[in-house]
């Protein structure tokens, strides 16, 4: 399959390229932070929550705030402070050595007192160095000029619904809206800027009432304590662990949900329509990161997403939608369990130029069945690994059981979200087979009721039905759908979800297909864009969730070297923090949402199987 050509992400002024952020959050929502020292994206107070700061999509208008040399042309370097989510910006001069410290405190686990802050501490390590700092809110996707007030601690910003305050212990200059601040700082010296989120009555705090080093020092031991119940203790201990804490940072601690990305409308190409917004609870993408969090011994934060399941369960979406054409389950909801109907902001340019600009996801109104398998496998693991599930949560899966065994037969969108006629996608029958497979086996385990003998006498039938309609001779391979003539790397997920032995001949055959039509180097395509029309225009790079599945694909019919040398591969393509956006472009480029979830937990899968493997 051809790559796609993609321009260089260096060739548009005003954008970093998406590869060039770091990421820190406080459980609640996220700031995505340059290599330049610019906050480009921050949304309060939850990652669903209109941006504050926005230039990531649009330079003019969004929003920033910067901090870093005033002269041109520093050299920059970032690195997390080890085992945590702390972000270290540092900046190299001529005359002198200076580091950002930059995060969002999260002092204890379920904290009632929590305070919504980003602390920005910059300290002179050699030398001296001369800085700017300049913030330009834009609350409400820029939609919104703020006013700004001096008050007698710092600055007040107000606009729309929204209060923040600035705290600094350095001067402030306020003009149109807009806040800036001059300093030089020589070695050992450090100047201290925090923005926080503000209740309607709330002053703004003196900066006298800061004490940067303890906020530092409990936010760090957070994070190195979360971590550290880590049960991984393998090859790729550093990598894991990174994919870990990042799946950590997406997950909203106030209710359980686990979002899928922090951004919206990051292009899968550039100048292209395919902008999503990823800012939301995906059933499918959450069930994966119930897998692999799982794995790793999280069993509190799967526990708390089951929590948030239950009430999604229990209680579906008054949208008007018919349940009996969708069912039971929405593919996506805020975190609030509310569906996020799509929309587009006109007035974003885009992340260099790519339009539309999206809020919400018109996946909501597709059908997508594949997302019963994953959510009922993630739920029969939890019930092995965690708490057990409840009586009610029984019913509940017992009544999406069977609405799906009513439906199963019927064409959809897939779990690629095609925007293009349904279709009768090969992965939306196997992971319907899941669902049955999974509903049994965890039946059988704790004695619950369930008409076992009607539940596999459906599931038998999926299984034939791809067996004989899915498969193509000629090919030798399970094609992407019914009739279709294409390929398709979700058909990877066979042996993993044990639907064929890793060594069936199927398998194997299906494999060498999916390696000599979609794979490009290590590098995996979900599907063929221009031979299996999805309704959208242009091209997209590569999978980088199919290029893990790979690695495991590889890893389970026993080709570990070639597993092996695939994964170090895969890792090549991570930014220098470690983090992975959705796609990877023929120059290495990282493009989509950024970080994907759907990556850091194929990751930690991937490595994990692989890792026991090796031995």
């Amino acid at each position: 399959m051809a790559e796609p050509d993609e321009p260089s992400q260096e060739e548009a002024p005003g954008f970093l390229p998406i590869a060039q952020h770091g990421l820190i959050g406080d459980l609640r929502t996220c700031a995505l932070v340059g290599s330049e020292g610019t906050i480009d994206w921050f949304c309060a107070t939850r990652f669903d929550s209109p941006s504050v700061f926005g230039s990531l999509l649009d330079p003019g208008r969004g929003g920033s705030w910067r901090l870093g040399p005033s002269v041109p042309d520093a050299r920059t370097s970032q690195f997390y402070f080890p085992d945590s989510t702390i972000l270290v910006t540092r900046f190299m001069t001529e005359r002198g050595v200076a580091e950002v410290h930059d995060f969002m405190p999260v002092l204890r686990a379920g904290d009632p007192d929590h305070r919504q802050r980003i602390v920005r501490r910059v300290t002179a390590v050699r030398g001296s160095t001369e800085l700017t700092m300049s913030l330009a809110a834009r609350p409400d996707y820029g939609r919104v000029h703020p006013e700004t007030e001096a008050t007698e601690h710092g600055v007040l910003i107000t606009g729309g619904d929204l209060r923040l305050g600035l705290t600094a212990s350095v001067p402030l200059d306020l003009v149109d809206g807009e806040v800036s601040a001059e300093l030089r700082l020589d070695q050992g010296q450090e100047a201290l800027f925090v923005l926080e989120v503000l209740a309607p009555d709330q002053p703004v705090a003196s900066a006298d009432e800061v004490d940067s080093d303890d906020l530092f020092a409990r936010t760090a031991a957070f994070w190195r304590g979360w971590i550290a119940r880590s049960t991984y203790t393998g090859r790729w201990r550093e990598t894991v662990n990174r994919s870990a804490l990042t799946l950590k940072l997406l997950t909203h601690e106030p209710s359980g949900a686990i979002i899928a990305s922090p951004t919206t409308s990051l292009p899968e190409s550039i100048g292209g329509e395919r902008n999503w917004d990823y800012r939301y609870v995906w059933i499918r993408d959450a069930a994966f990161s119930l897998y692999a969090l799982l794995r790793l011994g999280f069993t509190e934060e799967a526990a708390a997403f089951m929590r948030w399941l239950s009430e999604r369960m229990a209680h579906p979406p008054e949208d008007g939608g018919s349940s009996e054409d969708l069912g039971p389950l929405r593919v996506l909801y805020d975190i609030d369990g509310h569906v996020p109907h799509e929309s587009e902001l006109e007035h974003l340019r885009g992340y260099r130029d790519s339009r539309p600009v999206r809020i919400g996801n018109g996946a909501v109104d597709q059908l997508q069945l594949d997302i019963y398998g994953e959510l009922i496998d993630s739920v029969y693991l939890f019930n092995k690994y965690g708490e057990g599930i409840s009586a009610d949560a029984w019913s509940d899966l017992t009544r999406a059981l069977e609405w799906l065994m009513d439906h199963w037969s019927r064409p959809d969108a897939g779990m690629w979200e095609v925007r293009d006629d349904p279709r009768h996608h090969t992965t939306s029958l196997l992971m319907s087979w899941v669902a049955i497979e999974r509903m049994m086996r965890t039946a059988r385990q704790r004695g619950l009721p369930g008409e076992l003998a009607r539940w596999a006498d459906v599931r038998d039938e999926i299984y034939q039905r791809i067996m004989t309609e899915h498969w193509d001779d000629e090919v030798g391979a399970f094609m992407q759908a019914r009739g279709s003539d294409t390929l398709d790397a979700g058909v990877l997920l066979m042996p993993m979800v044990k639907f064929v032995a890793p060594n069936d001949p199927r398998f194997v055959s299906t494999l060498a297909a999916v390696e000599e039509r979609l794979v490009s180097d290590s590098l995996v395509f979900r599907y063929d864009v221009e031979a299996s029309p999805d309704g959208l225009d242009g091209t997209e790079g590569t999978f980088s969730l199919c290029s893990f599945w790979y690695v495991e694909a590889l890893t389970r019919v026993g080709r570990l070297e070639d597993a092996r040398l695939a994964l170090e591969k895969m890792f090549t393509y991570a930014n220098h923090l470690g983090l992975y956006a959705e796609q990877i472009g023929l120059a290495g480029e990282q493009l989509g949402n950024f970080p994907q979830a759907f990556t850091h937990l194929s990751l930690i899968s991937a490595a994990l199987n692989l890792d026991r493997e090796l031995g």
